[in-house]
């Protein structure tokens, strides 16, 4: 039994040493997430995106809309005729047949207010869809962290589950001479069911994640991707009065929002005009239908009289009014919130990175140590199996913390990267920097 023991520890000796450089069943070395990928991914998705097309038919709606607003309304033709009784007006002499054209006039300019407003909407636009590619951008960073991830966590399981093959062939092995119990072989059959389920699970992540991303760039969604990996773990972003008022002056939604005060105050000068009078001109002339001659013409001037919908219109501002002064009150709100974000994905950013240090640098090495001692307890009859797995089991999960921690960073980085308004991970870098 001792002996077996001895054979059974150098396999795992062999299988702990081999953990720092994990074992790849494919032929195409592992790639990690770079911010030119990001780029690269999301400018593909600038032009395939079904999202951004329709922002781009918005913009190109709100140009049309501002373009359709005419300085001159359509003018206004009229015709008519005169019956009357041989004793009263004298047709033949003033004319049984009247037409008239008339024109409103372009006064006060009204015209001019209302292609403010719709400026106004046109820019809102554009700036919504520089929004929606900002936050697809940031999408995509996620989805692809997602994928890495689920890479990274599958090479783990994979790597585990070829040694509990490994091992359990040679526990097999050992029995059959009788160097083993059969407890032991159980204990190690039921471990590789585990992890080979586990394997499986991370396997269906990875194409969970893969579906995701394509659904964002328009690809079909069984569409393959490299074996990416997850960056190396990301300097601390201090939280600096630089970072909080980059963010107040860039963050995409805040520019919709300053732009949607704008209109709401274009709106409100638009509607104070509305109670102005309408001017039009217009043109009146009469002909004979007994000998189609001309007989007499005239000009009109028409003027509406507002005054009598004075409340109506004082109405019409004051909802105009307060529309503003919602819009200007959420975006204060927003801006608070903006700041608040950014505080606290500092303090996230920060977190992930001292969790992931602390797992790479002392629990993941510690770990190791207790599966060498464990292993050297077992050994020399002093410990159990049992404990030797324990110990591969918390190796495996600290491993697996670690992974996750550092896609927890760079996940706050991208948001954090949205909040800025920046381009890319590696900008916030060079923004956070002394």
């Amino acid at each position: 039994m001792n002996r077996g023991r001895v054979q059974m520890g150098l396999v795992l000796a062999g299988w702990l040493a081999a953990q720092p450089a994990r074992a790849e069943t494919n032929n195409v070395a592992p790639e990690r997430v770079t911010p030119a990928l990001i780029n690269q991914l999301a400018e593909e998705a600038r032009t395939n995106n079904q999202a951004l097309a329709g922002a781009r038919q918005r913009i190109s709606a709100a140009a049309a809309g501002r373009a359709g607003i005419r300085s001159w309304e359509d003018p206004m033709f009229g015709f008519g005729g005169v019956v009357a009784s041989s004793r009263g007006m004298m047709l033949d002499q003033e004319g049984d047949l009247i037409y008239r054209l008339e024109e409103k006039l372009p006064v006060f300019n009204k015209p001019k207010y209302a292609r403010a407003v719709a400026t106004a909407e046109l820019t809102n636009e554009v700036l919504k869809a520089d929004y929606e590619f900002q936050s697809l951008r940031r999408d995509i960073a996620l989805q692809i962290l997602k994928v890495a991830e689920a890479n990274e966590t599958e090479s783990l399981a994979r790597t585990d589950l070829a040694w509990l093959e490994t091992q359990l062939a040679a526990m097999e092995d050992k029995y059959r001479l009788g160097l083993a119990s059969q407890s032991e072989v159980l204990r190690m059959q039921s471990e590789r069911i585990k992890a080979r389920n586990q394997a499986q699970t991370y396997q269906t992540n990875i194409l969970t994640a893969g579906a995701g991303l394509n659904r964002l760039l328009n690809r079909p969604l069984e569409n393959p991707w490299p074996d990416w990996r997850l960056p190396e773990v990301a300097p601390q972003v201090p939280l600096t009065p630089a970072l909080i008022q980059l963010s107040l002056q860039y963050e995409p939604r805040l520019k919709v929002m300053d732009q949607e005060i704008r209109i709401a105050s274009a709106t409100v000068r638009n509607t104070q005009r509305q109670r102005l009078p309408e001017v039009s001109l217009g043109v009146e002339g009469r002909q004979y239908s007994g000998d189609a001659g001309f007989r007499e013409g005239m000009f009109t001037m028409g003027l509406s009289l507002p005054w009598f919908n004075q409340g109506k219109y004082r109405q019409d501002v004051g909802r105009d009014q307060a529309r503003l002064r919602a819009a200007e009150l959420d975006r204060n709100d927003y801006e608070q919130s903006a700041r608040n974000e950014v505080r606290q994905l500092t303090l996230q950013i920060g977190n992930a990175r001292r969790e992931a240090l602390a797992y790479r640098e002392e629990i993941i090495p510690r770990a190791r140590q207790a599966v060498a001692s464990a292993l050297a307890d077992w050994q020399s009859a002093r410990g159990s199996l049992r404990e030797v797995l324990d110990s591969r089991r918390f190796l495996l999960e600290s491993q697996s913390m670690q992974v996750r921690a550092v896609a927890e960073q760079y996940r706050m980085l991208a948001e954090l990267v949205l909040c800025c308004g920046l381009g890319d991970l590696d900008a916030i870098q060079r923004v956070a920097a002394p």
